[in-house]
């Protein structure tokens, strides 16, 4: 693993098509990236993890995982710091930019690149209860 600084960002990881495929959702403090998290974790989701996230290149693919010091561990807000089950490294296919506004309905194909590669990336406000299905057919389409 290549030991750049982790990424401001939540993890989460399903298992899909055979494989652990990560979503890694991006934003500022308080927009929402562990709410969405839990609430994908809560349909069946793993976290990886919470807020800070490693991020390298290995075998043409990016990789995920949580510093050691919050690995299992994401913020409820209100609630405090839970543990969850993890995984403990996830393929990141879909990176979730959180944004506080609808979004476009047809956007262009975007990315954000990371360690040297190129990730999809999906703007989305996380507050509507269907952000969660928005993540899931995202995840789909790739």
């Amino acid at each position: 693993m290549n030991p750049q600084q982790p990424v401001h960002a939540t993890t989460v990881a399903i298992r899909h098509a055979g494989e652990w495929k990560a979503v890694m959702i991006l934003g500022p403090s308080g927009a929402g990236k562990s709410d969405l998290a839990l609430r994908l974790i809560g349909l069946g989701w793993r976290l990886v993890s919470d807020d800070y996230t490693h991020v390298w290149a290995s075998g043409g693919a990016l990789r995920a995982t949580a510093p050691t010091a919050i690995a299992g561990q994401i913020e409820a807000r209100g609630v405090g710091i839970v543990s969850f089950r993890t995984r403990l490294v996830a393929r990141l296919v879909l990176a979730v930019a959180c944004v506080p506004e609808a979004v476009e309905r047809l956007p262009e194909p975007q990315t954000r690149r990371f360690a040297g590669m190129d990730l999809p990336l999906l703007a989305l406000d996380p507050r509507p209860p269907s952000a969660v299905d928005m993540v899931a057919v995202a995840l789909q389409t790739l």
